[in-house]
Parts: structure tokens; C-alpha cells; sequence
């Protein structure tokens, strides 16, 4: 099969493209269509039968393939961390700033067909491409296959897992900067507290004038900052890249 599909590449319209992909994955596309669609942003999205097509259906499905595939390799890599340990790395690998930059590392930016203006607007453009293009290969290859290429082609490639657990992802401070620079109060409630004793845990709840957006519960109350301030950060940023 895969001689099959190298052999189509030279004889495909689309050679530069699957060549791309091949030089940076090591493998050609089956299903060229696919990967097309994973590069084509909403604001050039095409009309069909009174729907609109584009990537972010593949972002979706991209999205769950590779939060599995991390957690799983997390899960194995450090047998005796903790839920909260294991979380915060897979959110350090995924994060939408580090999926714009490996992006860009693998040249994957190149292919985004967008409007002008769109990327003023769509600051997650690049990392949703990313995403897209991961459903694109598991459709077309399967799970084992997709599984393979995140983990030898992207996580042993370009992360140092080992230096990655030292670095310290501050979303409270972040989350404070951005209130400062907008000018608005930022409020961290403990609103709750669940269960007694040893089990007790607290339920943070953030606040941005009078709107909430978003909530954490851990045993301590840092903790609970610690996962709310996160959901928060990750919600401004999502707005700030749909206008």
C-alpha cells in the first residue's frame, strides 16, 4: 500500500504536497483529499449542498486523537505521577501556543489556505491545521499509524519531555496580566468545599467583573487556582482568536 500511494504521488497532480508530507512524516497520503481539507480554514471555506466545508471538522477529530495519544504515552512514560501531574504535561504538549509553533517548525503553515485578513484574527489558525491535519492522517491510516507518526515524528522529534516537566506554566499570572492589560478585576472565590477529612477538596471559581469563567477543584486551594486559572486563560484565548 504504501509503495502503491508513492507511486500515485509522482503521477498525482498534487506531487509538491505529498512530497511535503512525505519528507516531514515519511509517509505519502492515501486519501490526498483529506489532507487538502485539514489546510482549508473557515474563511475560505467552500459551499456543498448548503453546508460549509472546512478543516474544522478534522480539527475536532484531530483534537481527540492526539489528547489521546499523549495521555497514553504520559501515562506509560511516568507510571507513578499523579492525575494532576499526567494533566498538566499533556496540557503543555497540546497547548495551542506550542501546537502554532510546531506548526510552524515543520513548515505544516505553509499549506493553510486562508483569507488575508483571517490571520489577524485567527491567532490558533496554525495549531488547528496541526489538529486538523492529525484527523486527516487517522481517517486515512488508522490509529496505530497515527499513534506512530505523534509519537516518533513529533513527540520524540521536538519535545524534551524531560526538561518539559521542569517548566512551570503559570496561567494565574497570565491571567493577571491579561486583566491588567484590559483594565478589568479578576477574582479567585473558593465557592465550595467537597467532602471532609483527608478527602476534602476545594472549588475555585474565577471571575472577570461579573462574569465566570471557569471553575477548578483539587485538595488544595492552590491547586484549584492552579486548574481554574487554565480553563480561564484557554476560554480568553479561544475568543480572542474568533472575531
Amino acid at each position: 500500500m504504501r509503495l502503491y500511494n508513492t507511486l500515485k504521488g509522482f503521477l498525482s497532480s498534487d506531487k509538491k504536497f505529498i512530497f511535503s508530507i512525505r519528507n516531514i512524516f515519511g509517509f505519502c497520503p492515501g486519501n490526498v483529499s483529506l489532507y487538502k481539507l485539514a489546510f482549508l480554514h473557515r474563511s475560505v471555506a467552500i459551499k456543498a449542498n448548503g453546508h460549509k466545508i472546512s478543516n474544522e471538522r478534522l480539527e475536532y477529530l484531530g483534537d481527540a486523537v492526539l489528547s489521546s495519544v499523549v495521555a497514553d504515552y504520559l501515562f506509560k512514560k511516568f507510571p507513578y505521577r499523579d492525575e494532576g501531574f499526567l494533566t498538566e504535561m499533556r496540557s503543555k504538549i497540546v497547548s495551542r501556543e506550542q501546537l502554532n509553533k510546531l506548526s510552524r517548525k515543520l513548515g505544516l503553515d505553509q499549506f493553510i489556505q486562508s483569507n488575508q485578513d483571517s490571520k489577524n484574527f485567527f491567532r490558533s489558525m496554525q495549531g488547528d491545521a496541526f489538529e486538523a491535519f492529525i484527523g486527516a492522517i487517522y481517517l486515512d491510516q488508522g490509529y496505530n499509524f497515527t499513534k506512530k507518526i505523534i509519537v516518533n515524528r513529533i513527540i520524540n522529534v521536538h519535545f524534551d519531555i524531560d526538561n518539559l516537566v521542569n517548566t512551570e506554566v503559570n496561567y494565574k499570572s497570565k491571567l493577571i496580566e491579561w486583566s491588567q492589560k484590559e483594565r478589568k478585576e479578576v477574582h479567585f472565590n473558593v465557592v465550595a468545599e467537597v467532602g471532609s477529612g483527608s478527602k476534602k477538596q476545594y472549588v475555585i471559581e474565577i471571575k472577570v467583573e461579573d462574569r465566570i469563567l471557569s471553575a477548578g477543584q483539587d485538595f488544595t486551594i492552590k491547586g484549584a487556582e492552579k486548574i481554574a486559572a487554565e480553563k480561564a486563560y484557554m476560554s480568553i484565548q479561544l475568543e480572542l482568536s474568533t472575531p
